[in-house]
């Protein structure tokens, strides 16, 4: 497989994708592990007051990770875990 410069980084972020998307969550300290490090909204979002008037509203970049989508996905699944366990 010949990998260009333009290549190289898309198929990494590829390989951290699937392997994201690989793991299972089998143990409930790794699920109640992984649901505090991944947080459930996005903790770059700010609103800046002064004098109770909005002055800055930072919107939320989280959207713009490449791998978004998979850490929520995982966060998902170590609640889902750790709601089955408790039943």
């Amino acid at each position: 497989m010949n990998f260009t410069l333009t290549t190289l980084p898309l198929s990494l972020l590829h390989i951290v994708q699937k392997w994201l998307n690989s793991i299972e969550v089998c143990d409930p300290k790794v699920a109640q592990f992984i649901c505090k490090l991944i947080p459930a909204h996005c903790p770059f979002e700010r609103k800046i007051y002064f004098f109770n008037r909005l002055i800055i509203y930072i919107p939320p970049l989280c959207h713009f990770n490449p791998v978004y989508q998979q850490l929520i996905s995982l966060r998902l699944r170590a609640l889902s875990y750790l709601f089955e366990i408790e039943e």
